[in-house]
């Protein structure tokens, strides 16, 4: 309710905020956030932090960039750039299944390795170029008057939500992040979920690089990085909204619908740029507070 208020109030009251151009942008916009934010709500759905999801993605981009940049086929960048993402989602499950690494630390690393290999590959300096349209069309192109980039968001929603909400496995994934023990008691493979949940995130990490990169032309070393604290908050929003204290796919992708909303109108009513990292970071723990406030209801019910 208090999302659908916000989006009215920025209409009634922002310059220009209902304009069909600016109302695209936000959607564009959007489609980068809920990507991003739907592999970590599918990490934490198995009851996994992955704080490396950003720099998963800008060593992704960077590798993707690097390689248009070197005239390979398109089809050769998008499958190194997704590869070295589900590689290092995947090594992010096994340290934790296997080496019992708690995901917070794990994922740490796996950060300040992807974030020091994005350097190293660019040398601090970004990859900009004319890229090939066959490269930058899947994210710029339009496939029937609707943009490639919306058309990426809705399958890439629509298949977290149906593997979550349709699927033995996301039943599974589900069990395993809201009751281990007794997941794993009743036959469910916990570690092998936990693993497929870290490992989404990766893949969901690489088609977010590779849009980024090819929307705008260049890569860069965390060039992703403003989106990690964004994602957390859309997955902590949508959780208050839709679940109290449960992740879900619909809150989530809500969520980052009404943050990059907030962000756009913000803008466009003249208010400074350190204003949306206060309200971020208010969203932040209003967001935990409420979840965890609604959490301790259901538990006592009082």
């Amino acid at each position: 309710m208090a999302g659908l208020a916000l989006i009215v109030f920025f209409v009634l009251f922002a310059p220009n905020f209902a304009s069909g151009a600016n109302i695209v942008n936000v959607l564009k916009d959007t489609s980068f956030l809920a990507i991003l934010a739907l592999g970590f709500t599918l990490a934490f759905i198995v009851a996994e932090l992955d704080l490396s999801i950003a720099e998963m993605a800008s060593l992704a981009a960077v590798v993707c960039g690097w390689l248009v940049q070197l005239q390979y086929p398109p089809y050769v960048a998008v499958a190194a750039a997704l590869g070295v993402s589900i590689a290092l989602g995947a090594a992010n499950g096994y340290g934790v299944t296997v080496l019992r690494i708690p995901s917070l630390i794990m994922t740490l690393g796996t950060a300040a390795i992807a974030k020091g290999l994005a350097f190293m590959i660019t040398q601090g300096v970004a990859f900009v170029g004319s890229w090939p349209v066959s490269f930058t069309g899947i994210a710029r192109g339009n496939t029937l008057g609707v943009p490639n980039l919306l058309l990426w968001f809705v399958a890439v929603a629509l298949f977290a939500d149906g593997l979550v909400r349709w699927t033995r496995t996301g039943a599974h994934m589900v069990a395993t992040g809201e009751a281990e023990d007794a997941a794993r008691l009743s036959g469910i493979a916990t570690a092998r979920m936990k693993r497929f949940g870290m490992l989404l995130a990766g893949a969901l990490a690489g088609i977010m690089a590779v849009l980024l990169a090819a929307n705008l032309s260049s890569a860069a070393p965390h060039m992703a990085g403003d989106y990690l604290s964004y994602g957390i908050a859309a997955m902590l929003l949508g959780m208050t909204m839709f679940k109290p204290g449960k992740p879900n796919v619909g809150g989530t992708v809500f969520a980052a619908l009404v943050l990059k909303v907030l962000g756009n109108g913000l803008v466009l009513l003249g208010a400074a740029y350190y204003v949306q990292d206060i309200v971020l970071g208010t969203i932040i723990i209003g967001s935990v507070a409420f979840s965890a406030s609604a959490m301790k209801k259901a538990a006592f019910k009082v």
